[in-house]
């Protein structure tokens, strides 16, 4: 699928219509407009272009990718809470005030084959837990990042 000819309020019509679980391979939405757009929880997206797409505020929550490509993507305000990113190259993504609390970064495969996630980003806050929760919940989950074996890296 390629977003040429398509606007960026289609293709977030188009995406916000996926289900929990459903599988997307080969996506390119390469710098189209997504801002605000609210995927459910659990798509999995495998090799997918996201290259300079405007993400601004996007709900991701749950969502996993799977050798993607983020580069220069805009995701400033996003939520991609407990979404893991497997592969996946972050170069120049914005990620000023998005949510990370409890995202995944690790890599796919193993030993001299495996593809890591690669996270030079321009900008990257930890996210905050809601405010009716306790002090102590609060506080945001440290960044973990994850070896092929999936073991957390120190």
């Amino acid at each position: 699928m390629s977003a040429d000819s398509e606007n960026g309020t289609e293709w977030r019509e188009r995406l916000s219509r996926l289900r929990y679980g459903q599988h997307v391979r080969r996506l390119d939405v390469s710098g189209v407009s997504l801002v605000s757009l609210a995927l459910p929880r659990s798509v999995w997206f495998d090799r997918c272009r996201f290259v300079g797409a405007d993400l601004r505020h996007a709900t991701l929550d749950g969502s996993h990718f799977k050798l993607c490509d983020f580069t220069g993507a805009d995701l400033r305000g996003a939520s991609p809470r407990g979404a893991s990113f497997a592969g996946c190259d972050l170069t120049g993504v914005d990620l000023r005030g998005a949510d990370l609390f409890d995202a995944r970064f690790g890599a796919v495969g193993v030993g001299a084959g495996a593809h890591p996630t690669r996270l030079r980003t321009s900008g990257a806050t930890q996210g905050r837990s809601p405010s009716h929760m306790s002090k102590l919940a609060r506080t945001p989950a440290p960044l973990r990042l994850f070896d092929a074996r999936g073991e957390v890296l120190k």
